[in-house]
């Protein structure tokens, strides 16, 4: 691989990671802690296992189309991509940021729609592309029951 393919990942995995950053800076605490959960909730520990794995699946994703097709060749795909990433980013300030349960489960039901547009999109460019991304849907497909579950257990908080 040249030089710019190269850059060109280290770029995405930057990305990806940084907005995995971003969303760390929200961290659940007592609110978290003293909300009610279903019983499938995980340890805490295996949610930042979870998404370290997630970023970097998505980040070889995005740059395996990026490196097949440019920017220029995939304008549809990498701009879903992105808008998916700033989705996910979002979520984790509502939800965790400024506890809006329901706004979050509403956010996240389109953070879902996006990662499957995205996944359609890359499956039309790179199919392997697409396939590192169904681990995220799948995630994110939980996520929602989650955060259904705990809008749900504790009043509709809005």
């Amino acid at each position: 691989m040249g030089r710019r393919t190269w850059i060109g990942l280290f770029g995405w995995l930057a990305l990806c990671y940084g907005v995995s950053a971003f969303g760390s800076r929200f961290q659940g605490g007592a609110w978290y802690d003293q909300l009610a959960k279903p019983a499938l909730t995980p340890p805490g520990w295996v949610f930042g296992v979870v998404w370290a794995v997630l970023y970097g699946l998505m980040a070889i994703a995005a740059w395996l189309v990026w490196k097949r097709r440019g920017f220029a060749g995939a304008p549809w795909a990498l701009g879903a991509f992105l808008a998916q990433l700033a989705l996910n980013a979002a979520w984790s300030w509502l939800f965790f940021g400024i506890h809006r349960i329901g706004i979050a489960l509403l956010e996240i039901l389109l953070l879902w729609a996006a990662i499957a547009i995205t996944t359609i999109l890359f499956w039309r460019h790179r199919g392997l592309a697409a396939a590192l991304l169904l681990p995220y849907l799948l995630w994110v497909t939980f996520a929602i029951y989650l955060n259904f579950e705990i809008w749900r257990l504790n009043a509709a908080s809005p």
